[in-house]
């Protein structure tokens, strides 16, 4: 914890840095956000909890709402009461997480299955 005060970026200098690092997060209502879409409750439950392990691990908390297939996570700063570079930090590590495609990588690891619903927990963008 920190007793330092950051102080809110303008909405221009955040639109801008969402546009060019993470376009799929939008400024909307003094809040960035984005939601994930998945394919299940389980789906559901699992990028909530990715999403929680990485804002304690940060010490910085979003705002989560869920439903059956899927999550919406706003951040904002509010000892600042605005974004922050915390928020877009944040951001972008929830992002590369939750949004982490091994088979991509093609160092090994085979990722979940996609065409098996019963294995499928996320639609990727």
């Amino acid at each position: 914890m920190t007793d330092k005060r950051e102080t809110a970026m303008t909405e221009s200098d955040v639109t801008t840095w969402l546009s060019e690092n993470l376009p799929t997060w939008k400024l909307q209502d003094g809040f960035i956000r984005r939601t994930y879409k998945t394919s299940s409750w389980k789906g559901t439950l699992m990028v909530i909890n990715t999403v929680g392990h990485l804002a304690e691990a940060a010490w910085h908390h979003p705002d989560l709402t869920a439903s059956y297939a899927w999550v919406e996570v706003r951040l904002v700063t509010h000892s600042a009461k605005g974004i922050t570079s915390k928020d877009l930090e944040l951001a972008k590590k929830i992002e590369e997480v939750v949004h982490w495609q091994p088979a991509k990588e093609g160092k090994g690891l085979e990722g979940t299955p996609q065409n098996d619903l019963r294995f499928s927990y996320i639609k990727y963008d």
